[in-house]
């Protein structure tokens, strides 16, 4: 007997993927509304797989989505979804390893292997959201090419909330000297503030997201 939890309030897909659920002849379905329900739903039955679109749920966000997928590791989680962002994909894929990525305008045909990926335990992850994570890599890898190792550490020091006087202080260096190099790092990044590239260096995992203060 597979146990399915299907957490997703919008209505025609609720009713797709319960259609394609059913052809699993040993599959029972549940329905969640809200957190509350999915929590309790999985304390009952911690070896469910969670068909989720958390965009249309009472959930925060991929911080508190993540809470709750490692206090029930030996669940399987397909996220089903049009409005994944590539800093959630990415949070979810290198973070845990027991969940799945499908979009809503993906094929029936991928539901399927998904939903069958996740009943053996494996992760699925669709083309397109495979594309989008190797494709940001890329580019990551490439920045990380074009900066230099004093430069990194620079942005690395500005995303820890630290004021270019305290990283000169640091570095035994020029107030100028370090202004100089923090324009270089936005020409190099193609940013115009400090918040972007903080925001680079975040995406980029220069700096562990505990440091990160702005």
């Amino acid at each position: 007997m597979v146990n399915f939890i299907l957490a997703d309030n919008q209505e025609l897909t609720a009713f797709a993927l319960k259609t394609l659920i059913r052809e699993h002849e040993s599959a029972t379905i549940h329905q969640a509304s809200d957190k509350e329900q999915l929590v309790a739903q999985l304390t009952r039955e911690e070896k469910s797989i969670v068909i989720l679109d958390y965009t249309l749920f009472d959930i925060v966000d991929e911080n508190q989505l993540l809470i709750i997928i490692e206090r029930f590791p030996h669940a399987q989680w397909l996220m089903v979804s049009d409005d994944l962002t590539v800093q959630v994909m990415r949070k979810l894929v290198y973070t845990v390893r027991n969940v799945s990525i499908v979009f809503k305008d993906a094929p029936f045909k991928l539901f399927r292997h998904a939903i069958d990926f996740a009943i053996r335990g494996e992760r699925y992850l669709c083309q397109r959201a495979a594309e989008v994570l190797i494709c940001q890599q890329a580019d990551e890898e490439q920045h990380n090419k074009v900066l230099t190792q004093t430069e990194i550490e620079i942005l690395r020091g500005v995303a820890q909330g630290k004021t270019i006087k305290e990283i000169a202080y640091e570095r035994y260096s020029s107030i100028h000297t370090i202004n100089t190099h923090k324009k270089n790092i936005f020409r190099k990044l193609q940013v115009n503030t400090a918040h972007e590239a903080v925001k680079y260096a975040f995406r980029a995992g220069l700096v562990d997201p505990s440091e990160f203060y702005i």
